[in-house]
Parts: C-alpha cells; sequence; structure tokens
C-alpha cells in the first residue's frame, strides 16, 4: 500500500503544482525510508532502490510532457537493463532526495541516472537504467521519439562509463547464450 501511495503522491504533485521540466532537466523528488522498506539488517532494501527509482521516471515523464505523448501514441516504456552502486545506507525514517536525469541516448535506448542522495548531500546509491518505448512490440527509434516531443537536439556524449556498460552487457547476454 506504501508504494502506491507513494506513486498517487509523485503523479498528484507532477500534475498539479510542480513546474514543468525540459527533457534535460533533473527531476528532483523527496522520499522518506518507510519500516516496509526495511530488510533484515534494518537498512532501505535493496530491491526498494529500484523500484523508487521508477517514481523519478514517472515525476520525470509527466514534468517533461513526455506521459501525455505515451498515452497519445500508446507507446509502452521498458527498462532493458540496469546497474547499481551501493554507497551508504539509508537507515529507517530518514529523509532522502531522488535525482533523476536523461544521461543520452542512442538508436532504440535512452539512457538515465538515478542518484539516492541523503539530505546532508551524500550519495546512498546511484542506478543507471536503459530503457525503450514500444509501440505494438516494435522499438521507437530515439530519434521518432525526440521528434515526436518536438524536440530535434543531438543527444549529449555517451559517457564512457555507459560504453563500457553497455559492452559488459553485450560480453553477458553472449556468454549466456553459449551456456
Amino acid at each position: 500500500m506504501n508504494l502506491f501511495l507513494r506513486l498517487l503522491r509523485v503523479v498528484l504533485a507532477a500534475l498539479l503544482w510542480r513546474k514543468g521540466l525540459a527533457p534535460l532537466d533533473v527531476s528532483v523528488v523527496r522520499f522518506r525510508v518507510w519500516i516496509n522498506d526495511l530488510d533484515t539488517n534494518l537498512h532501505m532494501n535493496n530491491g526498494r532502490y529500484f523500484t523508487v527509482a521508477d517514481l523519478g521516471r514517472v515525476d520525470l515523464m509527466i514534468r517533461s510532457g513526455m506521459l501525455r505523448l505515451i498515452l497519445r501514441r500508446k507507446w509502452m516504456p521498458v527498462l532493458g537493463g540496469a546497474t547499481i552502486r551501493f554507497r551508504r545506507e539509508l537507515k529507517p525514517l530518514q529523509p532522502y532526495r531522488l535525482k533523476t536525469r536523461v544521461l543520452c541516448w542512442e538508436g532504440k535506448w535512452i539512457f538515465l541516472e538515478h542518484v539516492f542522495e541523503t539530505m546532508s548531500g551524500d550519495i546512498a546509491a546511484a542506478i543507471v537504467v536503459k530503457a525503450v518505448f514500444l509501440e505494438k512490440g516494435r522499438s521507437i527509434d530515439t530519434t521518432e521519439l525526440m521528434h515526436a516531443m518536438g524536440l530535434d537536439i543531438p543527444s549529449p556524449p555517451m559517457p564512457p562509463d555507459i560504453e563500457a556498460w553497455q559492452h559488459t552487457e553485450r560480453a553477458i547476454s553472449n556468454r549466456a547464450k553459449e551456456g
């Protein structure tokens, strides 16, 4: 139930009183670690980070105007990969910020970053995801996506760590196919 309430809060805030964002702006949403977010070590469960990151993408999509486009075109956003780096624990009832931004795009993939930050500015965790938009099972190329949003801007340069991550993902896929 707590996750549904968080989603409702994020959606209502994005629709009703938070200002719009440009596609490359940073979305910042504040949360608190609740009891049902905890694992047996009494800090935020590692899986909960991914769930909360979903809420950051929801906020960014709504406030950037992308949600209207997705609904109108009946596109479905889907993750194709994710990686996380844990730095510090988030403790019970601790408030934190989630910063979400688009890093770059290439072909069908959009790469986003989610940074979980304590209120003192320390990084608790960072997640990078790659997402694709599907229309009737077909991947939407990012050029088409940007054009549909009325944007004819080039992607920011792909950071070297994202290039390395993509190389690693291909190697993992190839090994899985062989095994």
